[in-house]
């Protein structure tokens, strides 16, 4: 099931931004709730959707940055908050057509994973109410490491679906390497069907999983901790996963399409902790099927939680094309590197972009880049 990608040696972060490139955090929006996300339904440039984890979604309009309304309301619904609550969403690469869109979520009454469709109305700015169809559920045994990014695959248009490896310290009941269960893993599953009479989702075929006894065919990648977040490049479809560590260190893991854009990868918790070895097992920490991030960093100068982000593919700022932007939650630092070929070069940190309670990047229609605060900001990164 598994295959390795070598990643060589990070460099350290660098100080100063490339040279002669000046960015800043451009305030979008203010009094929002508890904002964990940003997004927008394809090719819509006129407005952004932003998930709050107390169980709401607003709209905002991008002309003037004024907050439209509520698309969705499901508060009543979910466990808050923590690490719990409404955590993800995603519109279906036909919502022009189709009007269904996803969300994740912390389900009443004991915080279980729960994926969702609902549709919009005929209101464009407000959705149904009701839920369309309960897509995938399964149980969290702890409160935290619920996951809970979901986004569909630029090239293949399947739903991927991350879970923390269910919460507790050292993952007691090592989850992340159990091909059996669906937590510390990335899920794929074609939910382009779904009609009632219908399965809520299929597996697609080239799963990593698919025939192998006693494992989860949903399975797409093993061995994380607490995804949060990861991304695809959306010109090439690379594949970049932002796993929270335990007590030392921070990773950014980067599956080309080359390789598989993560088909089949073991990211290595509960047996690494980003390279470092943490004698929890099962199996050697020098076992060549565990892929190594390409960027890690140490819980030092405040770090304690990333924040992954995405690679920039908007037109404001055509020098920093390819090039992939992540947070520390604590520290706030935002920092960014490219990756080609294998190697992670240009990395640096941007000191006009930090800030306290980084909780989410997001992109808009255009492939511009958004920063959400959990003390309710909304910015967008510009040239300065």
């Amino acid at each position: 099931m598994a295959q390795a990608q070598s990643m060589p040696a990070a460099p350290a972060p660098g100080q100063q931004p490339p040279a002669g490139i000046v960015l800043a955090r451009q305030q979008v929006s203010t009094g929002l709730s508890s904002p964990l996300f940003v997004t927008a339904p394809p090719g819509d440039t006129s407005r952004l959707f932003v998930v709050e984890q107390t169980g709401t979604i607003r709209v905002i309009n991008r002309a003037n940055n004024a907050i439209i309304g509520t698309f969705l309301d499901i508060s009543g619904l979910i466990v808050c908050c923590g690490e719990r609550g409404l955590l993800g969403m995603a519109f279906d690469p036909n919502y022009a057509t189709n009007g269904r869109f996803y969300v994740s979520y912390t389900a009443q009454p004991n915080g279980r994973s729960v994926i969702a469709r609902y549709r919009v109305s005929g209101n464009p700015d407000v959705a149904t109410s009701t839920v369309d169809r309960i897509i995938l559920e399964t149980a969290q045994p702890f409160q935290n490491h619920n996951g809970g990014m979901i986004a569909f695959g630029p090239a293949d248009g399947f739903l991927y679906i991350a879970l923390g490896d269910g919460g507790s310290g050292n993952d007691p009941d090592n989850r992340a390497q159990n091909a059996a269960e669906l937590l510390g893993k990335l899920l794929r599953i074609d939910v382009s069907q779904g009609a009632t009479g219908q399965p809520a989702y299929l597996v697609p075929s080239n799963n990593p999983c698919v025939g192998v006894s006693a494992a989860r065919p949903e399975i797409w990648s093993t061995g994380l901790r607490n995804p949060w977040r990861y991304s695809f490049d959306r010109q090439f479809g690379d594949l970049y996963i932002a796993d929270v560590g335990q007590n030392a260190i921070e990773e950014v893991n980067v599956s080309t399409v080359s390789a598989g854009a993560g088909r089949g990868t073991n990211y290595g918790w509960r047996i690494k902790e980003a390279t470092a070895c943490t004698n929890l097992g099962p199996g050697s920490c020098t076992n060549p099927e565990l892929q190594d991030p390409a960027v890690e960093y140490a819980h030092s100068g405040g770090a304690c939680s990333v924040t992954g982000g995405y690679v920039y593919r908007g037109a404001a700022i055509p020098a920093l094309r390819g090039t992939y932007f992540y947070a520390d939650f604590c520290a706030g630092f935002v920092r960014s590197f490219r990756f080609a070929n294998g190697v992670v070069t240009e990395h640096a940190t941007w000191a006009s972009l930090g800030g306290g309670q980084i909780s989410s990047f997001g992109e808009d229609a255009d492939g511009e880049i958004y920063i959400v605060t959990l003390g309710g900001g909304l910015f967008r990164i510009v040239p300065n």
